[in-house]
Order: C-alpha cells, then sequence, then structure tokens
C-alpha cells in the first residue's frame, strides 16, 4: 500500500530511503534539507500521521522491501525499533547482544540470517540488522549508497560500530558515537547511537552546537562559542513555571521520581510523557496539569502544527528522533553544517512539504562548498545537485 505525497506536480526521484521512518523524524529533517525522500513503515497510526503530514510513504514490514524498489536513492537511512533495547523495554535486545553481533560477522560472509533471527525472544531485535542488509545487496548488486545515516538507543552503539566495521571493507569510511540531543539545540536530554557512512569522503559526527546540559549548572555556564542549551519554557512560550515530576525512572517510589523545572531541557521524551504531572509552581496550591500531545511534539522540535494522527499519539512522538538532531546528522552525513538562525526558523515555522520548503537546503550547498576540510568530488557534486 502507498500513501502518496498530494501534490500538483509529480514528486522528484526518491533520494533517501527511511527505514522505519515512523511519524517522521528524519522524514522531516530531509525536507528541511531538500531531499526527496520515502519513509517505510508498518504501524498505521504513524501512517496516518505520515498521510496527514503528506510524507511519501510505503506501509508495510521493511522486510518485504529491498534496494532494488527505491533505484533512484543514494542515501539510506533508518532507525529501527528500540523497545528491545532501550532500558525502559523488555531488556530481550541487550541479553541477546552477542548473537545480534554474530549475525552481523554471517551477513558480512554472505549468509542469509533471516531464517535464524527467528529464534530471537523478540523478533523487533532482529530489526537493528535491516539496514545492513540493505546495504550489503545495495553494494553486491553494483549500485551502493553514497551515505549511509543509522541512529538507535545507546544500548545499540555496539552494534552499530560492527555494522561500520563491515561497512568499511566494502569501501565506506564510517563514524560511530553517541550524540546528546541538546547540544543541538533540542529542549531535551536524549541520548543516540549514530552511524554515519559514505562512499566517497570522510565522515565525522556533527558537533555540537550548544552546551550540555548539567543539573544545577547554569544554562550561561560553559564554553563560550557554543550557545546555551534550550529550555521548555522556550520551547512552551505559552505556559507559566512549572516543574515536572517524571512517571519513571523511580524503582517505584513516588517520592524519588525525576523532577525538572521549566526552566531546564525535559528528560527524554517517551511514549510515557502524557502520564508526566506538571505542578504549576505559581499557585499557592498544589495544582497539576499534563503536557498536551502538541506540546510533546515540539519537545521533540516537530514543526508547529505537525498533523499528528491515528491513535497512540504520545507513543508515535515518543519513538521519533527529534527533527532538529536529524537535521545535524544528515547534515554532516553530507558534509555540511546547518546556519542555527535558519534551523531555528524552520524549527519554529510551521509545517509544510510544497516545493519551496526546504529553508536550509541552500545554506547545506554553500557550507560543503565553502569548507576548505570538506574538498567536494565529482560523485559529492553530483549528490549535492540532486537534493535541491
Amino acid at each position: 500500500m502507498t500513501l502518496a505525497q498530494s501534490s500538483a506536480s509529480p514528486p522528484q526521484p526518491v533520494r533517501m530511503v527511511d527505514l522505519f521512518a515512523g511519524p517522521g523524524g528524519l522524514d522531516v529533517a530531509a525536507h528541511w534539507l531538500g531531499i526527496p525522500v520515502i519513509g517505510i513503515e508498518w504501524d498505521a497510526n504513524a501512517c496516518a500521521t505520515r498521510l496527514e503530514a503528506r510524507l511519501r510513504t510505503e506501509q508495510g514490514d521493511v522486510r518485504n522491501w529491498s534496494p532494488a524498489h527505491f533505484h533512484t536513492a543514494s542515501i539510506l537511512a533508518g532507525g529501527p525499533p528500540c523497545q528491545t533495547y532501550t532500558v525502559a523495554g523488555t531488556g530481550s535486545g541487550r541479553r541477546a547482544l552477542d548473537q545480534v553481533l554474530q549475525f552481523v560477522e554471517r551477513m558480512a560472509d554472505g549468509d542469509d540470517v533471516s531464517t535464524d533471527l527467528t529464534s530471537l525472544e523478540d523478533d523487533r531485535t532482529g530489526l537493528v540488522l535491516e539496514p545492513l542488509r540493505w546495504a550489503l545487496e545495495a553494494h553486491r548488486g553494483g549500485h551502493p549508497y553514497s551515505t549511509i545515516v543509522l541512529e538507535q538507543v545507546p544500548a545499540v552503539l555496539p552494534v552499530w560500530n560492527a555494522v561500520a566495521d563491515v561497512l568499511q571493507t566494502i569501501g565506506y569510511n564510517t563514524a560511530t558515537g553517541i550524540l546528546h540531543a541538546e547540544e543541538f539545540g533540542v529542549p531535551q536530554t536524549r541520548r543516540r547511537a549514530i552511524l554515519l557512512a559514505h562512499k566517497h569522503r570522510q565522515v565525522e559526527l556533527p558537533r555540537p552546537t550548544h552546551r550540555r546540559y548539567r543539573k544545577g549548572v547554569e544554562q550561561s555556564t560553559g564554553d563560550p562559542s557554543l550557545l546555551p542549551w534550550k529550555s521548555m519554557a522556550e520551547t512552551l512560550t505559552d505556559r507559566e513555571p512549572f516543574e515536572v515530576i517524571s512517571n519513571y525512572g523511580t524503582g517505584g517510589n513516588p517520592k524519588l521520581r525525576g523532577k525538572r523545572q521549566s526552566n531546564e531541557p525535559a528528560a527524554t521524551v517517551t511514549g510515557k510523557i502524557s502520564r508526566n504531572r506538571l505542578r504549576l509552581t505559581s499557585k499557592t496550591k498544589p495544582e497539576f496539569d499534563r503536557f498536551s500531545l502538541p506540546e510533546a511534539g515540539l519537545l521533540q522540535t516537530f514543526p508547529l502544527e505537525y498533523p499528528w494522527s491515528g491513535k497512540d499519539v504520545a507513543q508515535q512522538i515518543g519513538n521519533a528522533i527529534p527533527p532538529r538532531l536529524a537535521a545535524h546528522v544528515l547534515a554532516s552525513a553530507l558534509g555540511g553544517e546547518l546556519d542555527e538562525t535558519l534551523l531555528d526558523e524552520a524549527v519554529g515555522g510551521r509545517w509544510s512539504v510544497t516545493k519551496d520548503s526546504a529553508p536550509l537546503a541552500p545554506c547545506l550547498r554553500r557550507t560543503c562548498d565553502n569548507s576548505p576540510s570538506n574538498k567536494i568530488n565529482p560523485e559529492q557534486q553530483k549528490e549535492l545537485a540532486t537534493i535541491s
């Protein structure tokens, strides 16, 4: 089933395939950068949001598609399901980590491990290997992706390191590591494991643009060359001061539940964010509220009035990579950096996928072209020419 982007003009050829696309965190960033993207997503709720957001989508299981279905794509991206690897999840992925790493080695040797993956306790654990399958199939088919961008929870970093080793054997330059979302202007302390790979140039993880948040340390304190981290209050400007009382990470003791003030970044936004209580600090008597779903989306840096649809919207929001972080990651993979003023405008603006809705694309190309450390070879010139 294809949920096509409605448009008066034909869509541009796909340049990026987003595996496990969810409600569109990576896709929003791709649109800001002017990259024609299609996402593969099986969840009907996330697909409902994508349809309303006019994001090009194939609805179904990633395992039923391959690079041959998207022959014009030069960028492979994705964030596989994290539920079995995250601390808040089942933990079966973390327990199976050694087994997953063995599957990586076998895939590098050309083995088809699809049947053996069914032996895992939770079949979602093996989905983390799908991007490697796609990369290897594209390489062996003679049409490798020029750029690969993968993200997941920190526990998956050993898998990304192993995948990077395999990609290096087939000619990719790679970089892996953990990024802190607040260091890129996201009003939230969220960590993500990132893998970047490129066929034609050296790659490195994006450099922080904002300071790292540390409890009790003033926003104005730190490296003067970096911008201050962003608070919830700066994002949710219509709210009076509040204190967030978290619903998790407490061992069951309500008195020990995590607390953040509105002048601090949010804790990691998860699918349970609607359970967090907000104590309105200006009231003489305790008065409590909750984050609305649009507010949760703003804390994830989705644009204003992003058209959340379907059921379980809180889970959709919590599962997504913050588009602002995704924009920095994609730009770095392509050899550029982003103008923070333009990025602020994109994040703070209303959502659009019209022909003129790529506010960061000129910035990306200009930075690439002017950077002495990133010489542009013919292959990269060809790639950059296709993303506007």
